[in-house]
């Protein structure tokens, strides 16, 4: 999958966010809820079982993305999987998800991964927050980005264009 990220204006409501970011990178808010669900991994197609824990936690990462403007591919993944272990783990499966999407960012993607992870200095996730994610879909694009600690432009903004 190309990156696709998307820098949305700090004046967007988070759900219209939140709406176009998955409509560009293929996804929908149904699939939060699925029994299962499908990892592109180096264009091989893997179907792997949505346990509740991970159901909880997608959508809240998934609005991290909008914070952050980190893409969907696998090293924007990375990214955001780096920054969300500086920002704030709180569950044994966030830890592991996320500590695995970091490693592999090392390999593939090296310098924005530790970018990420340096930028997450500070900075605070929801799950710390312990907010619910229809709550945080009210708020608009720069609120969420004020509450995380983030810029209001996003950190992808700030980033270098490429590895």
């Amino acid at each position: 999958m190309k990156p696709r990220s998307f820098i949305a204006p700090a004046s967007y409501p988070a759900r219209r966010a939140l709406e176009e970011f998955l409509s560009r990178n293929g996804l929908s808010r149904s699939e939060y809820a699925a029994p299962t669900y499908v990892v592109d991994l180096f264009g091989w197609k893997v179907r792997l079982p949505n346990p509740r824990s991970r159901r909880r936690m997608v959508p809240l990462h998934d609005l991290h993305h909008i914070a952050t403007g980190y893409g969907a591919d696998l090293a924007s993944e990375a990214e955001v999987g780096a920054w969300e272990l500086r920002a704030g783990c709180t569950t044994p499966m966030l830890w592991f998800v996320n500590l695995s999407a970091a490693l592999l960012g090392l390999f593939i993607a090296p310098r924005r991964t530790l970018r990420a992870f340096a930028a997450g200095r500070g900075h605070v996730t929801l799950y710390r927050l312990q907010l619910g994610h229809e709550e945080a879909l009210a708020w608009t694009v720069g609120e969420l980005r004020r509450r995380l600690g983030i810029p209001l432009e996003g950190l992808e903004s700030a980033a270098q264009p490429s590895e």
